[in-house]
């Protein structure tokens, strides 16, 4: 006879999004699994039952955010460069706490959160395809496909984690901003 599901995929969901605001709020090291449990709205045994404890609890939010950012980005795939680049911004700005975790630092500090290098490289397939594409249809430089994604890739996150942490004048355009450095990226790697 199996087992009746007690915690389903939603609350699973639930507890990763939790968690993420929590840490985002308060840093990793304050949040408790019993903050995290009642925020949302279940017990800590749920949490225990899901993920075993606090590190893999704090992995596996890491993980989906990277899975949740490769599946916007191939899903702008099929619009090149400039696609990625708005979709780049698009998930950031809809997912921010989970942004800053994922590459702000937060949980550098927190040693037993450790995501899979798998997880975390993939997440920049989609831009890795999409240089080798264009390297393909000569309309970027030849030149080490990991390089110029490597490169592109910096340049938009430093834009997208400056706008974020609102590094910049009170009235920016970020918007405008943005834009104007896809297109400069554009035509830096222009073949």
């Amino acid at each position: 006879m199996a087992r009746p599901v007690i915690h389903d995929d939603s609350l699973r969901q639930e507890l990763l999004t939790v968690t993420a605001e929590l840490v985002d709020r308060d840093g990793p090291a304050k949040v408790t699994l019993r903050d995290v449990a009642s925020a949302a709205g279940t017990s800590t045994t749920a949490v225990y039952s899901l993920f075993g404890g606090k590190s893999q609890l704090l992995t596996a939010v890491v993980e989906d955010g990277f899975r949740s950012f490769r599946d916007s980005q191939v899903a702008a795939a099929p619009d090149g460069l400039q696609g990625l680049g708005a979709a780049y911004r698009t998930w950031a700005l809809e997912h921010r706490a989970l942004y800053r975790l994922m590459f702000g630092g937060a949980l550098a500090a927190y040693v037993d959160c450790e995501p899979s290098p798998e997880v975390t490289a993939g997440a920049m397939d989609p831009l890795m395809e999409a240089v080798a594409a264009a390297q393909g249809a000569g309309t970027l430089r030849s030149e080490p496909v990991e390089k110029v994604a490597i490169a592109i890739w910096g340049q938009v996150h430093g834009l997208v984690s400056l706008e974020l942490a609102q590094v910049g004048p009170p009235d920016a355009d970020w918007s405008g901003a943005y834009n104007s450095a896809l297109d400069a990226i554009a035509r830096g790697w222009a073949a």
